[in-house]
């Protein structure tokens, strides 16, 4: 990083992230690079603070003179929250890749493969008794540090032994129902009497309206599924502290609160794999929703694909017609199957049975019936799926039909085919019939590759679990990773000039005493001071006198 690309950023490249009066700051370039190389050796602020006063390689690649005193650890967890607001962690790897594009070290229109994970949100899993008892925690809390004065007259000792530590009720806790009321009308009153404006208390409100109701008396009641109606998982809070995290499960195994992280790198034979994206969103974000951001931060970078390969969960025709046509990307993944019932249990007359005639807007069943209407295109529930033209049968078409039961299963009722438009139904049979072809599964075939990546991410770097709360704090650690990963990958590319090589025993003479430099001294003295494992800069030779 330091030999190659004389580092990552510069800092002419944050100077809008700084006001511009006020006392001057550390180099946000240096601490840029010390997060990454944080994320990249696994340390904590006070360890990646403790490097950079002691470790000369840390000196090294940060351009620091030797006697360099660092700086507090503080400093890093105030330039992180400086880093996550808005969309300055992506702006800081756009930087970082043009670098390495500046480099030769990554290039367009080459293939890409991406692929997701789970993430845990940096937070108790609860009960929802013991969300609310929590939240009701979190908000007096919050109050007491800002505005104590408040409490007088409403706290008593009863609400001291209910939260004055961290609720552990577990899923069976004794006398449930009174838990229930009495946590509630506590959190009724706390957010009646003070009107508090902390986020603290903005989400105990919320937890309070996705938990409780009150009837046409004015009693409060607990919710369920069947009476109250429970929120959907997509918008209710999971923790008081991070109340962007979201509770997601994926089939009967899979299940876990938290985020999703999104990663994109290339995969061309003839270069190391770079990190190109990563992306975070709500664990109860489509795959396929993310498809459309990707492409167009690759496109800002300068780092398109000519192919993209994808799971299942990314393809949609929809996106893949929008991935030509704006980007002129190849989306490569299996297609969504047929949804209609005959198709997935593969009995009767699924809808490719049937022939659709758009120029007539007709469609003619197996059995020679021409439909009777021609309907939409309608948009659907989902998102990700293209609207669909509707052509519908009449009763008395269906009912004399021999063969009814194998299309409809209602004795009152008529067949009813969805289908998308023209282009969309073309681009859906050209690319089920591609990827029937050997040439098409054995290009598909370089996917699997980006499994290692997310191990690689996970198991090497901890990525799926949050340091931080809140989803751009997790954002910022995800691509602080993918730069540390990047680093960690091209580093074991040879350099293009080889060093002089040189012995220790040329420059221990030259070199100043401990009291001067003791970190040199000690070096030399094991023997480790050499340029083949180390590179002193011109800047620091100079000062030194060899």
């Amino acid at each position: 990083m330091r030999d190659r690309l004389d580092g990552l950023w510069r800092d002419e490249d944050f100077a809008g992230w700084y006001p511009r009066d006020g006392r001057p700051g550390l180099s946000p370039a240096q601490l840029a690079t010390v997060c990454v190389l944080q994320f990249l050796l696994g340390l904590s602020d006070r360890q990646a603070a403790e490097a950079v006063r002691c470790r000369i390689d840390f000196k090294y690649a940060l351009a620091m003179e030797l006697d360099d005193p660092g700086f507090h650890h503080s400093v890093l967890a105030d330039f992180r929250e400086r880093i996550a607001q808005d969309d300055r962690a992506d702006r800081l790897l756009d930087l970082a890749l043009a670098r390495l594009k500046e480099a030769g070290l990554v290039r367009e229109r080459t293939t890409q493969r991406t692929d997701s994970t789970h993430v845990l949100a940096a937070a108790r899993d609860l009960t929802r008794l013991e969300l609310v008892t929590e939240a009701v925690r979190a908000a007096l809390e919050e109050v007491a540090r800002t505005a104590g004065h408040l409490l007088v007259g409403l706290v008593d000792e009863e609400w001291g032994r209910r939260y004055g530590r961290p609720v552990r009720l577990g899923k069976n806790p004794t006398r449930p129902k009174t838990r229930i009321l009495a946590a509630g009308d506590d959190a009724c009153r706390l957010l009646e009497r003070l009107h508090l404006p902390g986020p603290q208390a903005k989400a105990l409100r919320q937890i309070v309206v996705q938990n409780y109701y009150r009837d046409a008396a004015g009693r409060l009641h607990w919710r369920t599924a069947d009476d109250g109606g429970l929120p959907p998982s997509s918008t209710a809070i999971v923790s008081p502290y991070d109340t962007t995290a979201r509770y997601v499960r994926h089939g009967h195994i899979i299940r876990w609160k938290g985020f999703a992280a999104h990663v994109t790198e290339t995969c061309a034979s003839d270069s190391a794999n770079v990190i190109t994206d990563v992306t975070t969103t709500s664990a109860a974000t489509n795959d396929a929703q993310t498809l459309p951001g990707i492409h167009t931060r690759l496109a800002r970078r300068g780092l398109l694909p000519a192919e993209h390969l994808v799971d299942g969960g990314y393809t949609s025709l929809v996106h893949l017609e929008r991935a030509q046509r704006e980007h002129q990307i190849t989306v490569s993944g299996p297609l969504p199957g047929n949804p209609t019932r005959q198709h997935r249990k593969n009995e009767g007359f699924d809808r490719d049975d049937f022939h659709i005639d758009f120029d007539r807007r007709q469609v003619t069943c197996p059995q020679g019936q021409v439909s009777a209407g021609w309907h939409g295109p309608y948009p659907t529930s989902s998102p990700t799926a293209a609207p669909l033209i509707v052509a519908r049968f009449t009763k008395s078409q269906c009912r004399p039909c021999p063969v009814r039961t194998r299309c409809t299963t209602t004795a009152d009722s008529a067949r009813t085919v969805g289908f998308p438009s023209r282009e969309l139904r073309d681009l859906q049979l050209r690319v089920r019939a591609e990827q029937q072809t050997p040439d098409w599964k054995t290009r598909y075939a370089v996917r699997s590759g980006v499994e290692g990546t997310i191990n690689e991410f996970a198991h090497g770097h901890g990525m799926r679990h949050c340091r931080y709360r809140g989803q751009p704090q997790a954002h910022l650690q995800h691509v602080l990773t993918a730069i540390a990963v990047n680093i960690e990958r091209l580093s074991g590319l040879s350099p293009t000039e080889e060093p002089p090589i040189t012995t220790a025993t040329d420059r221990l003479p030259d070199l100043p005493g401990p009291a001067q430099h003791p970190s040199v001294e000690v070096l030399a003295n094991a023997g480790q001071l050499n340029s083949t494992a180390f590179k002193i800069p011109d800047r620091v030779k100079l000062r030194i006198g060899t």
